[in-house]
């Protein structure tokens, strides 16, 4: 605590109390700093601050120069490296277009193959088809003709039966089918067994058997055709003329009627086991019908 000065006014307080830490922390380094430097001076005064001369400062130029060179020289280097790559880069690139076009190309001219070898295909299809429809006409027509395809029209329907004292022999129903593929018609069954090229009507004793089935009178024989000429064409065909002697000869039952429709059954198929091909064109025998 400061004394009293003269009259009673108090002495003042010294510098270090007023002033404030952080300025008196700062004043004292530097002078500290200040002091050790003059300290050093007045200890060398011959110590001055170093400078270079010609040879020293050529020294320094050719350092930095040298540095600076490395800098460069790597630079460069580095820049050729990244060249190299690059170059590389587009080289394996071009390479890679390259191949990728000539797949293409390939793949190309396969396709035009594949689409050339449909084209062909497509072609022998619709030649097959062509030939295959022309056929299936061809069997069908073929098929009807024969009797092995299930027909059905207008037509007549014949019905005879034994006479009093004689049975309806195969020889007269021969006469009559005859008479009436004579007169135009496509199709005929007799009680249900179509009539085909390879048909028989045989007796097997009294019994006529038509298809190898053997019939029971009374017969009917149904018979596709036009309708309104098929009766008359019978009566002036030939074979229809003596079977009208033999029903009138021998009193058989006999009805002949117009029906509007028919329906005839396909023949059953028999397999060939001997017959051929012949360039014989006769006719066939009286016990063989057909159209």
């Amino acid at each position: 605590m400061g004394g009293r000065g003269r009259a009673g006014v108090p002495d003042p307080l010294p510098p270090r109390v007023t002033t404030p830490l952080l300025t008196l922390i700062t004043q004292q380094s530097l002078d500290e700093d200040y002091a050790h430097v003059a300290r050093r001076r007045h200890t060398d005064p011959l110590r001055e601050p170093r400078r270079l001369g010609p040879r020293g400062r050529a020294l320094r130029t050719a350092a930095v120069v040298a540095v600076f060179g490395v800098l460069v020289t790597t630079a460069a280097v580095q820049t050729a490296e990244q060249s190299d790559s690059d170059q590389s880069s587009q080289a394996s690139l071009v390479a890679d277009v390259q191949q990728r076009r000539a797949t293409l190309n390939r793949l190309q001219r396969r396709i035009d193959r594949l689409t050339s070898a449909n084209e062909d295909a497509q072609d022998t299809l619709d030649t097959t088809r062509a030939a295959a429809v022309a056929a299936e006409g061809r069997r069908r027509t073929l098929a009807l003709a024969t009797g092995y395809l299930a027909v059905t029209g207008p037509g007549v329907r014949v019905v005879v039966d034994d006479g009093a004292d004689e049975k309806v022999l195969d020889s007269d129903l021969q006469q009559l089918v005859n008479g009436l593929w004579q007169a135009g018609a496509e199709a005929i069954s007799i009680n249900g067994q179509r009539l085909t090229v390879l048909t028989s009507i045989m007796n097997s004793g009294t019994v006529v058997n038509v298809n190898r089935i053997p019939l029971t009178p009374p017969y009917t024989v149904e018979a596709i055709g036009d309708r309104r000429t098929l009766q008359s064409d019978l009566v002036d065909s030939h074979s229809g003329e003596r079977f009208l002697l033999l029903v009138e000869q021998y009193g058989f039952g006999f009805t002949m009627s117009n029906v509007e429709t028919l329906e005839l059954p396909a023949a059953p198929t028999r397999t060939l086991s001997y017959a051929s091909e012949t360039t014989d064109a006769g006719g066939p025998e009286d016990s063989e019908v057909g159209p």
